[in-house]
């Protein structure tokens, strides 16, 4: 497959999320605006997001990626199927051990890092801790099928991970349709799609394991073990994910101060619907496939090559992103 049908592929399955995202984001505002149950469920979705986005999708694909590949490259699939178990181990343990902290230290968390301003209006604040409660647990799922992803993307199948995220998108369009034949209350919205995303998310991890072990690439849980391969990828991804994390700690921090103002919260992520929407369209879908690419190329020390991949993908980028750049503008 040419590295633009593969672009293309990656582009096609996120375009598809984004644009059900975009439909999802006018639903919302259409059934609960910006209101209190809005601001509740925006802000309980955005913590979960914030480590989804810093750990799963950013920093640890980032370093997991091309040590998968570059097992493959040097040491076949079956040395790459035993560092991805040993990963998997360790990521299993963290994610269930900090999914129990949060889930105790939820009413200090939300009181003081989610949303201190809500702590004025009781039933605001509940809600946030319940639909926060609720939907935790999506960020395990989240970071399981990013890694399975990863393992799929430098396997070079990239459908399957880049559509998986669809799911989210049309179980939260479909209990929005629910509540809307229904006439539900704004607040019991907002719990419907606490559950719809835990929901979303077993079913995009579901859907991304059938795909990893269709491709021959079957994996078991392990105990945990700070192995040497462990190591190097906790020291690799450690740089990423304090880059990555300036970002994502900026919007906790916005969804904290706009917390103090009604519909704030609500209002910041409508905005970043908007922005997120060509970013994630060809952005996203240029570093999947560049990513494994370029790490083969300079495992193969085919400079040439790197370069090659790296050029086409900056104007393949360009072609698109500017455009963008102007109609949003």
């Amino acid at each position: 497959m040419s590295l633009i049908k593969k672009f293309i592929t990656v582009a096609s399955g996120t375009c598809a999320s984004r644009l059900f995202g975009f439909v999802r984001e006018v639903l919302m505002a259409a059934s609960f605006g910006t209101g209190p149950a809005a601001d509740a469920f925006n802000a309980a979705f955005r913590f979960p997001n914030t480590f989804r986005r810093l750990f799963a999708e950013g920093a640890f694909n980032a370093a997991f990626v091309p040590l998968f590949s570059k097992k493959i490259t040097e040491n076949g699939t079956e040395n790459a199927r035993e560092f991805a178990e040993e990963v998997f181990g360790v990521l299993f343990s963290l994610l269930l051990l900090l999914t129990i902290v949060i889930e105790m230290s939820m009413p200090f968390l939300v009181r003081t890092v989610i949303a201190p301003g809500f702590a004025e209006d009781a039933t605001k604040f509940e809600a946030t801790i319940r639909f926060t409660a609720i939907m935790f647990p999506y960020l395990a799922c989240m970071s399981l099928a990013a890694m399975m992803g990863g393992m799929l993307n430098a396997l070079q199948r990239y459908f399957v991970a880049a559509i998986a995220p669809v799911f989210l998108n049309i179980v939260m369009i479909g209990v929005l349709a629910y509540a809307w034949t229904f006439q539900l209350d704004a607040w019991k919205i907002g719990l419907n799609l606490s559950w719809g995303v835990m929901i979303a998310g077993l079913l995009q991890l579901t859907l991304i394991a059938i795909a990893l072990r269709q491709s021959g690439m079957k994996i078991s849980l392990r105990l945990p073990y700070l192995s040497p391969n462990v190591r190097q990828l906790l020291t690799l991804a450690f740089p990423a994910a304090i880059t990555g994390g300036i970002t994502q700690i900026n919007l906790l921090i916005n969804t904290n101060i706009a917390s103090s103002h009604p519909g704030a919260v609500s209002s910041l992520v409508y905005a970043d619907r908007l922005y997120q929407l060509p970013l994630g369209v060809v952005g996203i879908a240029v570093a999947t496939v560049l990513l494994p690419e370029l790490t083969k190329a300079f495992r193969n020390k085919n400079n040439k090559e790197a370069n090659y991949l790296q050029n086409y993908a900056i104007a393949f980028t360009l072609f698109l992103t500017l455009p963008a750049s102007i109609f949003f503008s």
